[in-house]
């Protein structure tokens, strides 16, 4: 599995609420991931490795590019390491190994390049100019390897990603392997209506659609045009989906067996649900504003800054989602989020009355 960048702001947190009801006592936490707003729409850009090869350079060019690139990767050090704990040398030639795989028709070749004869053809996915500026990019501008080759490995998926859309986080994955859990204890939760707020790429919404297939829904919702499209792609690739369409104005929808993409602001375009929802689940920002500075240069100066910032105390939209989640969720409901470990969550748990907070 291919690694992601950490936030590196502490280990998060995960918190679970249980709207009281006086049947049900269930145990298990999850939480879920999430994306905020781009400033436009656009189509997505189609990965790296899903592109034709329609470009052609010889053996000797390729390991040319493959030797100066390697050199570039060497000569970090520790220093991206020592500077805010980003990448080293290693995991930077273990990218680079990717980006081969990637780029090439063939991804064994990165294997076997320097044994290959020198004015032999290999085809790529884009012409060896760009390979120079992409490598460049990611060590010059420290740009993330993810929107280097348009997708991130998650769990057992790939998915579409760049920028203005946040790059799923591997502590995520393990929202989809206790939700599968959930549902095996509970078939009304299985059957039930779900929401993954600030849905970014799809990755929760699509894993957890994974589990259910036909059995119950998701929807799935974000402000940014940008991460519906990108969700798009992604829930399209997974044969989730049955039609798509835009909607008037601001609403963009994708409508499946399964998953369900609304645009809006956290519970603005869920009001034909209130009181429906069996679950739901988001990472809103939770980052303190006068902590972005001090982030990783991948994450800092390249994810989409609203996904990230959370105020003064980083506690602002957490607090507006569980003023809002109760009326949403029906008896017995849960609502999960992903935070972080500060002051801030005392005053959280003050706020949340309408909840019990489950171990």
């Amino acid at each position: 599995m291919r690694l992601s960048f950490t936030i590196g702001h502490g280990v998060p947190k995960f918190s679970l609420f249980l709207r009281p009801t006086l049947s049900r006592h269930l145990h298990r936490p999850i939480y879920s991931s999430s994306t905020l707003p781009s400033p436009t729409s656009q189509n997505p850009q189609t990965p790296l490795f899903l592109r034709p090869p329609t470009h052609r350079a010889t053996f000797s060019d390729l390991r040319k590019w493959q030797n100066w690139a390697k050199t570039l990767a060497l000569s970090v050090g520790s220093s991206f390491v020592d500077m805010d704990n980003g990448p080293d040398s290693t995991l930077l030639c273990r990218e680079l190994k990717w980006l081969i795989e990637d780029v090439t028709e063939d991804g064994s070749i990165s294997e076997t390049l320097h044994n290959e004869e020198p004015e032999r053809t290999v085809r790529l996915r884009v012409g060896l100019e760009e390979l120079y500026k992409l490598w460049k990019q990611r060590i010059e501008e420290r740009r993330p390897f993810q929107y280097i080759v348009g997708c991130e490995h998650w769990r057992d998926l790939i998915l579409c990603v760049q920028e203005g859309v946040l790059i799923p986080r591997p502590e995520t994955e393990k929202i989809v392997d206790l939700v599968g859990d959930l549902f095996s204890d509970n078939q009304g939760l299985r059957e039930g209506l779900w929401a993954d707020l600030g849905t970014g790429s799809g990755a929760i919404a699509i894993g957890i659609g994974m589990i259910l297939r036909s059995s119950g829904r998701v929807i799935a919702t974000d402000l940014s045009l940008l991460a519906l499209e990108v969700a798009t792609f992604n829930v399209q690739r997974y044969g989730l989906q049955v039609s798509a369409g835009r909607g008037k104005k601001r609403a963009v929808f994708l409508f499946s067996d399964v998953i369900q993409l609304r645009q809006g602001s956290w519970f603005e375009p869920l009001k034909d649900v209130e009181g429906k929802l069996a679950g739901i689940v988001s990472n809103p920002p939770y980052i303190p504003s006068d902590h972005i500075s001090g982030l990783q240069a991948e994450v800092g100066r390249h994810e989409p800054r609203l996904a990230l910032d959370g105020g003064v105390i980083g506690m602002n939209d957490l607090l507006h989602l569980c003023k809002g989640a109760a009326s949403m969720l029906h008896s017995g409901g849960f609502f999960v989020f992903e935070d972080s470990e500060n002051k801030g969550m005392q005053q959280l748990h003050r706020s949340s009355k309408p909840w019990r907070p489950l171990p």
